[in-house]
C-alpha cells in the first residue's frame, strides 16, 4: 500500500521588519511565483490580515472539534485520543456485511457474517482485530486476527487504492463511519506475506457463509500476541 501524500506549495509569505526605538512593526506581504520565489512586495493590507486571522481561526476550531461526540459518546468506543494526530479504538458486533473481491481471486461479491471486531485507526492508518465471542472486550481481552485478506500480521490493512480522507473536524462518529465505509467498500484481493488470518483456506470459509448463511465459526480465529491494552 502506497501511502497518501499531500502536496504543498508556497503561495505567499511575510516579512516582520523592527526597528529600534519603535514598538509596531512593519509587515510586507510577498506573493509566491511558480518557482516559489517571492515577487510583488507590498505592505499587509487590512483584507490580506483578516484573510490570515480567519484561516488561523479556522484551523484551531477545526482542531478542537476533531473527534468530538455528536451527543452521549457511543457505547461500542473504548478510547480516544483527541490530540492533532488523534486514534480511535471502537468494536463491532458481529454483523453480516457485504464483501466485494478483486475478479482475480474468482470470488463473487457477498453478504458474509462476520465475527466482533476490534478497530484501532488514525486519520491515516487502520489497524483491526477479531474477538472470539460477543462481550464488549476490556483491557485484558485477548485479540484475534481479523479474518480477511489485505492484512498484515500485526493487524494493520492495506487499503491499496483506496483514497482515505478523513476531515479535519470530523466528529467522533463521522471518523467511526467514514473508516467502516473505506474499509467495507474497498475491493479484497489478496494475502500479504502469505499471512492467512484463519485456520483453514479463507476463500472456502467466505463460500460457505455466503452458501449457509450460518454465524461467523469462531473457532476458526487464529490468535494474535495482543490484548486489547496493546491497542491503547
Amino acid at each position: 500500500m502506497t501511502p497518501d501524500i499531500t502536496l504543498y506549495s508556497p503561495a505567499a509569505a511575510l516579512v516582520v521588519f523592527t526597528s529600534n526605538g519603535s514598538e509596531s512593526p512593519y509587515i510586507e506581504y510577498y506573493e509566491m511565483d511558480e518557482s516559489g520565489c517571492p515577487i510583488n512586495p507590498h505592505p499587509l493590507t487590512v483584507r490580506e490580515a483578516q484573510s490570515l486571522a480567519k484561516a488561523i481561526d479556522t484551523r484551531e476550531q477545526a482542531g478542537k472539534a476533531f473527534l468530538r461526540p455528536e451527543g452521549l459518546l457511543p457505547n461500542n468506543v473504548l478510547h480516544i485520543d483527541p490530540s492533532a494526530n488523534g486514534s480511535v479504538v471502537w468494536y463491532t458486533k458481529p454483523q453480516i456485511q457485504e464483501l466485494h473481491f478483486v475478479e482475480s481471486l474468482n470470488l463473487q461479491s457477498g453478504r458474509v457474517a462476520l465475527p466482533a471486531l476490534v478497530w484501532r485507526a488514525t486519520k491515516k492508518e487502520l489497524q483491526l482485530f477479531a474477538l472470539n465471542g460477543k462481550a464488549k472486550p476490556t483491557a485484558k481481552t485477548l485479540l484475534y486476527n481479523a479474518p480477511f485478506f489485505n492484512l498484515y500480521r500485526k493487524g494493520h490493512v492495506c487499503m491499496g487504492t483506496v483514497n482515505v480522507q478523513i476531515k479535519q473536524a470530523a466528529t467522533l462518529q463521522e471518523f467511526i463511519t467514514a473508516w467502516e465505509g473505506y474499509f467495507f467498500g474497498s475491493y479484497f484481493s489478496h494475502h500479504i506475506d502469505s499471512h492467512n488470518p484463519v485456520n483453514q483456506n479463507l476463500m472456502s470459509l467466505y463460500r460457505e457463509l455466503m452458501d449457509t448463511k450460518n454465524a461467523f465459526p469462531c473457532e476458526t480465529l487464529t490468535e494474535t500476541s495482543l490484548t486489547l491494552k496493546n491497542l491503547l
